[in-house]
């Protein structure tokens, strides 16, 4: 089979599993900080199971694809992507509740869950509420935010493997470190998971929830298109600090900008490209290095991945 051929055998797939198709997507328009070329094809999956089937036939037919959530924290190539995007479509999956245990799909808002808890006074994910991203991108990077993680409170997440398998991990299973877990190096679709919160006042979580959002408000930059943090913590320090220390905050490369409000935001101030956010993130880490010794590792997924030879430009 020729490339067109596969991808059209993918499409007509994940047509008789009633999913949007959709061909020369561009992917600004599915990733948070509103950059990146078209891809040749993108499939909105009705649930995770069925996600996990398309990735497994994709990879019967030998082409690359990719599962996101929100695109949050992805930063696609100007040049596009050549394979298949697969994201959730809009509401799908679901979340139920039993005792203090919330499960939920993996295509489901993440705000979503700490709404779910707070509806049935559970208390453990206050520190969630407001990231932008789904339920299974949370767990693949391991979220976290104001000293929570989702590894506090995570109890077990169920995943597909290539022949579609499934697979329930427990937390010690999942190598969940600071912006890591295992999913990063496996071809696994991650399906659901369960937390385990504890019971607790509904009025005191919603007034710590509330906190929470008028501190993002009030220094973020959540008026313009982000990813977030663009780089991890740094041992010791906070990637945020030694930005500014190192007179980067304001500085721009076409329409990305550091941000003024918060240093260790990438902000699309309107028309960046993805060329123009990689330049900003390279010039970056090489003028922290050179001026406070500390290397500063993307928090953004790159895609495709940068050459070893070119990060940081070393």
């Amino acid at each position: 089979m020729t490339y067109s051929e596969k991808i059209d055998a993918v499409a007509e797939y994940a047509e008789k599993l009633s999913c949007t198709v959709l061909r020369g997507e561009t992917l600004s328009s599915h990733t948070s900080v509103r950059v990146g070329g078209a891809c040749d094809l993108m499939i909105l999956s009705t649930d995770p199971m069925t996600s996990a089937r398309l990735k497994s036939r994709c990879k019967e037919l030998s082409l690359y694809s990719m599962v996101i959530g929100n695109g949050s924290n992805c930063l696609f190539s100007d040049d596009g992507f050549r394979g298949v995007i697969i994201a959730p479509a809009a509401r799908s999956g679901s979340v139920s509740v039993k005792g203090n245990i919330i499960t939920a799909d993996a295509g489901v808002q993440l705000s979503a869950v700490c709404k779910t808890a707070l509806d049935n006074g559970l208390t453990g994910l206050e520190f969630a509420y407001g990231i932008p991203g789904t339920v299974g991108g949370a767990v693949y990077m391991n979220a976290g935010a104001y000293g929570g993680e989702i590894s506090r409170v995570v109890r077990s997440v169920t995943a597909a493997d290539s022949s579609g398998k499934l697979i329930a991990f427990t937390p010690e299973e999942l190598s969940l470190g600071y912006r890591t877990s295992r999913f990063e190096h496996t071809d696994e679709v991650i399906i659901s998971a369960e937390f385990a919160l504890e019971p607790g006042d509904p009025a005191a979580i919603s007034s710590k929830m509330e906190e929470l959002i008028s501190r993002r408000h009030a220094r973020q930059p959540l008026e313009y298109p982000s990813f977030g943090s663009a780089f991890k913590r740094p041992e010791g320090t906070y990637a945020g600090l030694v930005i500014e220390e190192s007179g980067l905050k304001r500085t721009s490369v076409g329409g990305a900008q550091i941000s003024p409000k918060h240093a260790n935001f990438i902000i699309n101030k309107g028309g960046a490209t993805a060329s123009d956010i990689l330049s900003l993130i390279r010039l970056t880490q090489k003028t922290v290095a050179e001026k406070t010794g500390f290397f500063l590792e993307p928090e953004v997924r790159l895609i495709p991945p940068e050459p070893e030879d070119k990060k940081g430009d070393k």
